[in-house]
């Protein structure tokens, strides 16, 4: 049977390998094209959406969400909330970094585990491995997924094996 850590520690870890990426793939473009960072990391897509610095981070820091109140020992990491590439790719680290050093006896037989989150105006209360296979995976990857289509919005080549690491065209 697949345990918690399998279903949440690797695809966390893979995923914010990508987002690490994008941005990296972000800032060259930015340079190259000579577009002020700020232009980018504040573009969105809709007036009304978060816009591309906010769409990193809440997707950088969605991991620690989702396994913070089951991992007790899980640093409660302080971010800069410098708008920059560089400080983007911080948050990943730094996030990257905690999950790293989790081990499958800090997550598995903790399953059923109530976790409880607020969702916009809604309050979420799910068994742990549903809360992360339901909410928050898919909202880390929505937010990854919203990230990227900024960035293509703007100009900066992306392509899907850019966004999962698997394709190769």
């Amino acid at each position: 049977m697949i345990g918690l850590y399998d279903i949440s520690v690797p695809v966390f870890g893979r995923y914010l390998e990508r987002l690490d990426g994008l941005v990296i793939i972000a800032a060259a473009h930015a340079a190259d094209n000579d577009l002020p960072e700020e232009a980018l990391l504040q573009s969105r897509l809709a007036p009304d959406m978060l816009p591309f610095e906010a769409q990193v981070r809440i997707a950088a820091r969605f991991p620690l969400r989702a396994l913070g109140p089951l991992v007790p020992r899980l640093p409660d990491l302080r971010f800069s909330e410098a708008a920059s590439f560089a400080a983007l790719r911080d948050d990943i680290a730094a996030v990257f970094g905690a999950l790293s050093r989790l081990t499958p006896d800090d997550l598995d037989r903790r399953d059923a585990e109530i976790v409880t989150d607020r969702a916009g105006l809604a309050d979420i209360e799910l068994p742990a491995a549903r809360f992360v296979v339901e909410y928050a995976l898919p909202n880390m990857l929505f937010h990854l997924t919203t990230a990227y289509a900024i960035a293509r919005w703007e100009g900066v080549k992306l392509g899907k094996a850019d966004f999962d690491g698997w394709h190769r065209y």
